[in-house]
């Protein structure tokens, strides 16, 4: 059906055990492979396979992919019109179904239920799983109510997948889903083909244009900015600056958004410049980068979103500049939230943990698989601190300094007029507050304000000073400070350097094949273009990129012999044979 001759890690044994009507508790990567662990299932038992998908485009992308390859699938959501609604409650009430893909909100009506209660589900497979947590990034009230599904239908398998949780919410979501005696199957949540990179904040749009100039002209990418003013902001100045970017984000009205999202889909080298509104359950396997602009929230956020990049296997970069500023703002935004006390404590242990993953003086892989309960994974070789160590400095006096300066000024200011002071600057405010007869006036002149900021950016991320409420961006000391201030403690902290430049990582068609395999690879994805052009799906959906190398590599000159390639199933061999075997032998000579 899917044209695969191997399971990837762990597909097998999930299969084997939903197929035989066991729950079960999925975590894989996103790319991992997760689908295929409920669709085989539900292809494999009597009836029909229950999908709970949580957005129409994710269920719309997943039902397309399944057609395309046979398999008999159907999706039921608001966006369909009543006859095509009920044409589908036919099929399923017929048992003609493979997989119906529905919204949880749909799922508790009364209605829904009903049919279900009629027809005969093979499985029940809750998608995005992680949405069932209260103290998770994605949570969906209506996904705490899926219990009700092992309550009327104790006999029927159930299956949460989700690439996004750490321990802590995995209990959770068995919890909430009345899974007790569910089986774990936890993958390694290791994605060793994403480099992961951090740079400091300086100028972000410049940062940004030279990344995308030195290392992905023409690539497909994901841009992630925390409000909608600066995604339309950037998105315009992409634009004028000649690449293809286009905005998304809940403020755009929806015909807008669904047209961005499908050219981002279905083209080459578009950047998409997000709220976070854009992503989850993203298909598009050649995205080669996932940029930030501004600090996640989360280390589960930000696994998740750079998780969109190179789902086909191939390099893909995760690049995020972040600065104090980034950090004063998401403290003033949790602290402002009116969220309960217990609320905003979760909110800053998870700050602190995306915090520690930034201002890493070893390996960033580490501290990314750490928090998800890999502890002991070797250094990675492919993220910035493992490709060029930081330099880190014994910063104890300089931190004491600056942690002495935030008291004698009441700890009423913030960072730009406390450099001010301990530069010993004579500006007109300093010395209408009597600053300048501080001890601490002029006793930091030895270093300049980029040094200062990153230093005091360290501080924060460390948790020896915070940042008040009240939205002016005032440093105050914590509790945690008063060993390093006493000297009781030292302090090493990592040297920022400027952003250099990196080298690129070549993909297929980039220099590493000859000039007539080249010339067959752009033969076989103007072959797939026109294809998926004809049909309006994205190419993807006809053949990945890494199904075209193998092509490239194994020049078939039969049907039977395309066959042999990963990733050519019967349906699309029959539908789509013809013409690639026409591609190939246009620029193959016998």
């Amino acid at each position: 059906m899917f044209g695969y001759d191997s399971f990837r890690p762990m597909q097998e044994q999930v299969v084997h055990h939903v197929t035989g009507g066991g729950d079960a508790l999925v975590l894989m990567p996103t790319g991992g492979g997760k689908s295929l662990c409920y669709q085989i299932p539900a292809l494999a038992r009597e009836g029909t396979g229950v999908v709970v998908s949580p957005l129409i485009a994710l269920m719309d992308d997943q039902v397309a992919a399944l057609v395309q390859s046979g398999v008999n699938a159907a999706c039921l959501h608001s966006g369909l019109e009543f006859d095509q609604v009920r044409a589908v409650e036919q099929q399923l009430l017929e048992g003609t179904l493979d997989l119906l893909y529905v919204a949880p909100e749909r799922l508790l009506t009364p209605r829904m239920q009903q049919l279900l209660r009629q027809a005969r589900p093979a499985l029940f497979a809750i998608d995005e799983a992680h949405c069932v947590s209260q103290w998770g990034h994605d949570f969906r009230p209506e996904y705490m109510q899926l219990a009700v599904l092992g309550e009327q239908w104790p006999d029927v398998p159930r299956v949460a997948l989700t690439a996004t949780a750490d321990p802590r919410t995995r209990e959770e979501i068995l919890e909430r889903l009345a899974m007790p005696h569910a089986e774990r199957f936890v993958s390694s949540f290791d994605r060793p083909n994403i480099r992961y990179r951090v740079a400091e904040k300086r100028n972000a749009k410049q940062q940004l244009k030279t990344f995308l100039e030195r290392e992905q002209a023409g690539h497909s990418g994901i841009v992630y900015c925390l409000s909608r003013r600066k995604v339309d902001g950037l998105a315009a100045w992409l634009q004028e600056q000649g690449w293809t970017a286009l905005p998304y984000h809940a403020g755009l009205p929806a015909e807008e958004r669904r047209r961005n999202q499908e050219r981002f889909l279905a083209e080459d080298g578009v950047i998409v410049v997000a709220t976070i509104a854009f992503g989850m359950g993203i298909d598009k396997p050649d995205v080669r980068f996932v940029a930030h602009l501004d600090l996640p929230r989360s280390l589960e956020a930000y696994y998740q979103e750079t998780g969109r990049a190179g789902r086909d296997g191939l390099p893909a970069e995760a690049w995020m500049v972040y600065g104090l500023q980034d950090v004063i703002l998401v403290r003033q935004q949790i602290e402002s939230s009116g969220a309960d006390a217990q609320r905003r404590q979760v909110e800053r242990g998870k700050l602190e943990d995306m915090l520690a993953f930034c201002e890493r003086l070893h390996c960033r892989r580490q501290v990314l698989l750490s928090h998800f309960g890999e502890t002991e994974h070797p250094p990675c070789g492919n993220c910035d601190t493992c490709l060029e160590p930081p330099e880190s400095w014994d910063a104890t006096e300089d931190a004491r300094k600056a942690l002495s300066c935030v008291w004698r000024t009441g700890q009423r200011y913030g960072v730009t007029y406390l450099i001010e002071v301990l530069q010993g600057s004579e500006s007109e405010r300093v010395r209408q507050n009597g600053h300048d007869r501080l001890t601490t006036w002029g006793i930091g002149a030895h270093l300049d304000a980029a040094q200062w900021k990153a230093l005091f950016r360290q501080l924060v991320a460390r948790g020896l000073l915070t940042v008040d409420a009240d939205g002016y961006g005032a440093l105050q000391l914590t509790e945690a400070c008063r060993p390093v201030l006493r000297g009781e403690q030292s302090l090493t902290l990592r040297r920022d350097r400027r952003q250099r430049k990196a080298s690129r990582r070549r993909l297929p068609g980039e220099g590493l094949m000859d000039e007539a395999s080249h010339d067959l690879w752009e033969a076989l994805r103007a072959c797939r273009r026109r294809l998926a052009q004809e049909q309006g799906i994205p190419p993807y959906m006809i053949f990945h990129d890494s199904t075209l190398m193998e092509m490239v590599q194994a020049r078939p000159e039969s049907l039977d012999a395309l066959a042999a390639v990963s990733g050519v199933g019967e349906r699309k061999l029959e539908r789509y044979g013809d013409d690639f075997l026409e591609a190939i032998r246009s620029v193959v000579t016998p």
